[in-house]
């Protein structure tokens, strides 16, 4: 019985990624379950035994991105929660563990495959499908400022200027996101990523200083 549990795992993890490799070239909306059975090179009545329809694919690789965020928060250590547990979260949290994960995270969406793929998907849907543009939002645009804003609120004790200091530090990263893909020399736009992170951090431990010693 667990060979057969097994089994069928495999078969659904199969599935989620060859029609995320689908979805990432032609477009969810481009997509059909006739495309992904013949991806996986299977007839149509064997994928709707896993998967009842293309709506139900799109969920669980949602689902499978949400617990591949948690494992990698839990992983590095990072404060997770509601946004007030986030901010006290951070009134404690070396830079350095901001520093590594913004590493961590900018691999994660360029070089892993499951990921790299979900990017390009949303990248292409979100003018076509409102709940696809939420998600980009949430994954890639919005959910991120929001998140380093109260990141930097908690490093900082100061609301009114954290929301400046995270559109400064994301800002270059998701226009590097951008650039990424096109890029002949990938290294090279990871190098930009590393450089700017710890350039950043060298002016931002500067200021916080100078603000330290102001009063």
């Amino acid at each position: 019985m667990k060979a057969m549990n097994s089994r069928e795992k495999n078969t659904k993890e199969r599935i989620l990624e060859e029609a995320l490799k689908l979805f990432a070239q032609s477009g969810y909306m481009g997509t059909s379950m006739n495309d992904i059975a013949d991806r996986l090179g299977v007839t149509k009545a064997a994928l709707y035994k896993h998967y009842k329809s293309k709506q139900e694919i799109l969920d669980s690789i949602v689902e499978k991105m949400n617990r591949m965020d948690q494992e990698r928060v839990k992983e590095y250590d990072m404060p997770e929660g509601n946004m007030k547990e986030v901010v006290e979260g951070y009134r404690s949290t070396a830079l350095d563990k901001i520093k590594e994960f913004t590493k961590v995270q900018f691999l994660h969406w360029t070089q892993e495959e499951f990921p790299c793929c979900f990017r390009k998907m949303l990248t292409l849907e979100q003018y076509r499908d409102p709940e696809m543009a939420k998600l980009y939002q949430n994954y890639l645009s919005g959910g991120p400022l929001a998140y380093i804003e109260n990141v930097f609120q908690g490093m900082t004790e100061n609301e009114e200027k954290a929301g400046q200091i995270a559109l400064e530090f994301y800002g270059p990263i998701f226009l590097l996101y951008s650039i990424y893909d096109g890029a002949e020399d990938k290294e090279r736009i990871i190098e930009l990523v590393e450089k700017h992170v710890e350039r950043f951090s060298e002016q931002f431990m500067d200021k916080k200083e100078g603000m330290a010693d102001a009063k």
